[in-house]
């Protein structure tokens, strides 16, 4: 089915469903829901369906419009129900923040302003559509950092259980995975959902591109980014996921599987093997052969024993006639001659090791940090981010939730 003949469906489906309301509902003609006594039209179902149709690039067929045209009044409730919100706030998003936004998504697919623009006019749909989307969205960004932000606490023993956790999954296989997530909602229950996720998985059966239908189907918070998960450990994929990720191979996506509060379709974007990587960052201290005496030897060892910090070592040593200080950043352990590497083992920041015969003389070393390192481990920041971020999305969709529940929402 040609996307013009879709369009023209949308344009009959909707109609239709307001063509069979009674005479005494005329009045109101031309009002698809109203949220709060603030309507939304029509007008505005047949703008947003267009724009799922375009964006997720899918060819639906009458079945599948019915689901879009649910996304369509959803999306469109919530945004009216978060506009509303900001609007409390005195909120106003300023239509640069929206232009600065509409260029970075163009960037994103290869395409400028105006040729999305062009596009969306030569598909039916007013810009304005876009862009109100894109408005709802910032001013709903901006109202949950406002809100919660502030008030969330990550403490550094978070960050090394949550570190210690990645590191150690690092060493597993790991997937870089594109996701699908349909939610079970208390408005259409478990039947509607699996129709839902039926309909978006024919839609990628027939070369719809997985990041757009996610971007516009998804119910993840990954559905922001085209619904790129990034690179996932084994230990962090849902059991009945990993199973069927582990037949796919990098380019396959998965049947619907039904998960823990909905249906679940995965892509697999590419595979790698896990391998993790200890560093340490070093002071090395170093009495060469030919300075070697039993007084030199005795002030290194006394020197050793009283390092509390590594800023201090050059001092502490510098009584020392001879020793050479040089510090060795971001070093591999498995580059350590076994001597070393076995001195150095276990040893916390910071700690010195003994003085130790070497083929260079005399030699200790101060451990200054440690860490792992690899595909898959994410920096002390990329944890905290990530931490942060976390609870922000659940905030966020908890208050969206409890929005819903309070406000007077009625579909016509």
């Amino acid at each position: 089915m040609a996307l013009r003949t879709a369009l023209i469906l949308v344009a009959a489906l909707v109609a239709t469903s307001f063509a069979t309301k009674p005479a005494s509902a005329q009045q109101v003609e031309g009002i698809a829901a109203v949220v709060n006594d603030q309507p939304i039209t029509t007008l505005d179902v047949r703008n947003r369906m267009r724009l799922i149709i375009t964006s997720a690039g899918v060819q639906p067929d009458e079945a599948m419009l019915t689901q879009i045209q649910d996304q369509a009044i959803r999306a469109l409730i919530e945004e009216s129900l978060q506009l509303q919100q900001a609007e409390e706030f005195d909120l106003t998003v300023d239509e640069a923040e929206v232009d600065a936004a509409l260029q970075d998504a163009a960037a994103r697919n290869g395409s400028t302003v105006d040729e999305v623009a062009a596009d969306l006019r030569a598909n039916g749909i007013d810009v304005e559509t876009l862009r109100q989307q894109i408005r709802a969205e910032i001013a709903w960004q901006i109202m949950v950092s406002g809100r919660y932000r502030s008030r969330i606490r990550i403490s550094d023993q978070q960050i090394e259980t949550a570190l210690a956790r990645q590191a150690e999954a690092a060493a597993q296989p790991q997937y870089s995975l594109a996701e699908i997530v349909i939610e079970i909602r208390t408005d259409g229950g478990e039947e509607r959902a699996a129709q839902t996720v039926q309909a978006v998985y024919g839609a990628l059966s027939n070369g719809a591109p997985f990041p757009e239908v996610a971007a516009q189907f998804s119910d993840a918070p990954s559905a922001a980014r085209g619904g790129f998960t990034g690179w996932l450990s084994e230990a962090s994929i849902r059991p009945q996921v990993l199973e069927i990720v582990r037949q796919l191979q990098a380019g396959q996506i998965s049947n619907p599987i039904r998960v823990p509060g909905g249906f679940q379709i995965v892509a697999v974007v590419e595979k790698r093997e896990g391998q993790v990587v200890e560093q340490l960052d070093l002071i090395q201290l170093t009495l060469p052969s030919s300075r070697i005496t039993e007084g030199a030897r005795s002030a290194l060892t006394e020197a050793m024993a009283d390092i509390s910090s590594c800023d201090a070592v050059e001092n502490a040593v510098s009584s020392v006639e001879g020793v050479i200080v040089t510090e060795l950043a971001d070093l591999n352990v498995s580059a350590l001659i076994p001597q070393i590497r076995n001195a150095l083992a276990g040893l916390e920041p910071v700690s010195a090791t003994d003085v130790l015969e070497t083929a260079a003389g005399l030699q200790a070393f101060v451990v200054c940090d440690r860490g792992l390192t690899g595909p898959g481990v994410p920096t002390v920041d990329e944890i905290e981010n990530q931490l942060i971020n976390q609870q922000l999305s659940l905030l966020a969709r908890r208050w969206l939730r409890d929005l819903r529940r309070d406000a007077t929402v009625e579909i016509r």
